[in-house]
């Protein structure tokens, strides 16, 4: 019988890379390329967030799978029908499929040839109930991904696979 510790550290799971957005200033629309070119120390190149070149926030990561989850607990709009989120809606810069996202915080991962150390939670904002509308601050929270550091660089192209190291 597998342990508890066991469990936590076998990451079976291959996901896969599905959107890259990247944000050129503050509250600035997001590009959306197929590939981003990811520097050790700093992030992806053509995002504000990496001109600091530091932190523990130089990449951050959601799952495809949560948008749904955040969008089935926000307020619906005034006609009735839901809102629809997206990475871009939650300003993150990677987003994946397929992949547990929190069972890589504060461990490495590869995404593609990138090699990523999860730092912590990526915690909602206060824009998020400007972009989300009433009660979107609290959709987010749990739901929001990770935050990640670089150890190896390399360019991250759409498709790439994603798995613990």
């Amino acid at each position: 019988m597998q342990t508890v510790p066991d469990l936590l550290a076998t990451i079976p799971q291959v996901g896969r890379l599905e959107w890259i957005g990247l944000s050129p200033a503050r509250r600035a629309t997001l590009i959306e390329p197929e590939e981003a070119v990811c520097r050790v120390g700093t992030g992806l190149d053509g995002d504000h967030h990496s001109l600091r070149g530091t932190g523990k926030r130089q990449v951050t990561l959601i799952q495809a799978e949560h948008l749904a989850v955040v969008a089935a607990t926000l307020t619906p709009l005034p006609d009735g029908s839901a809102r629809t989120v997206t990475p871009a809606t939650l300003r993150r810069n990677l987003c994946v499929t397929g992949f547990p996202l929190v069972a890589v915080k504060d461990r490495r991962f590869r995404v593609g040839e990138v090699l990523l150390e999860g730092t912590g939670l990526c915690h909602p904002c206060s824009r998020m109930e400007e972009s989300l509308g009433p009660g979107g601050y609290n959709a987010v929270r749990g739901h929001g991904g990770i935050t990640a550091r670089v150890l190896e660089g390399g360019t991250l192209r759409l498709g790439d696979a994603i798995a613990a190291a």
